[in-house]
């Protein structure tokens, strides 16, 4: 009897997964297409952001360390002891920024992979949480989560401070502005090219909740967008939105639901790649994946 409840069980996976698959437009996968395994053999693959060369870097938190994809080349280490960098985002001036959460703070790498602190003041006197994903705008400001999530690198003593798990706004001035302050454990972020909308995961309420941008990078008209979590997220030309939880689920940009992504791991995060944007690359767990789109990431 046991044997055939697993067998039930498995089956009904098994059913859901290729359901889901099944729902995935072909507007937007490249005819033929599957997931691939594109490497493995990593601890936890987080924060994969597209250079200006089409190439995607991505980081090994728990190993500390930073990795180059080159869908020609396969993948390389771009740099090591990388203070626990979690999510990355090119800026415009070519540079990887990334939030380090082992000292609580913003950096970025130059194409040489020297690291540069971006920001380590803190909020009101206090350290960060713990800098999680960011998004940077064309204004040269920065979005960023700050969740709680304890860490086994971090001080003897180290403790959570901020009086709430906020999201904030890193001005171009330097100036540091709460532009959230109502999340349970935020996450995920990305913002439309034009500069217009912003997207943000509240991983603990399991919603995205959509804004509008206004010019001084404050945020208004809250908007409930997708009833999901999602550890990451990205955008295609189309204005579709991905988001990672069991599967990458495909959003149009009014907020209805067009498909998952099947993979054969928990997916982390997700970005475009390739010379022509037109691969989604995808982190998970110890392993990436890629699959052929007809539909283009954004810069």
């Amino acid at each position: 009897m046991k044997h055939q409840i697993l067998t039930l069980i498995l089956l009904y996976f098994c059913i859901i997964v290729f359901a889901q698959d099944d729902t995935l437009p072909s507007s937007i996968v490249a005819d033929g297409a599957t997931v691939i395994k594109a490497d493995s053999g990593f601890a936890f693959t987080e924060g994969p952001a597209c250079a200006p060369d089409g190439r995607v870097y991505f980081t090994d938190q728990p190993n500390d360390k930073i990795f180059i994809w080159d869908e020609d080349s396969g993948t390389s280490i771009f740099v090591e002891a990388c203070e626990r960098s979690n999510g990355t985002y090119f800026d415009r001036e070519g540079n990887l920024l990334a939030c380090a959460d082992q000292f609580n703070k913003l950096v970025k790498f130059t194409p040489g992979g020297k690291m540069i602190d971006v920001y380590s003041e803190g909020y009101d006197g206090k350290h960060l949480n713990g800098p999680n994903d960011l998004w940077p705008d064309n204004k040269g400001g920065i979005y960023f989560t700050d969740p709680f999530f304890r860490r086994d690198y971090w001080e003897e003593g180290h403790e959570e401070l901020q009086d709430t798990r906020g999201v904030y706004y890193l001005a171009p001035s330097g100036g540091l502005v709460r532009v959230i302050d109502d999340y349970k454990q935020p996450n995920g972020i990305i913002g439309t090219p034009d500069g217009k909308t912003l997207y943000v995961a509240d991983q603990g309420s399991r919603t995205i909740w959509k804004y509008d941008i206004n010019p001084d990078g404050t945020l208004t008209n809250k908007t409930s967008f997708a009833p999901s979590g999602s550890d990451g997220m990205t955008i295609d030309h189309e204005g579709n939105v991905y988001l990672t939880a069991r599967t990458v689920a495909v959003y149009n940009k009014t907020g209805e639901k067009i498909g998952d992504i099947s993979v054969p791991e928990f997916p982390a995060n997700v970005c475009f790649g390739g010379k022509e944007r037109s691969t989604l690359f995808i982190t998970a767990r110890t392993s990436v994946y890629t699959l052929r789109m007809k539909v283009k990431g954004v810069d």
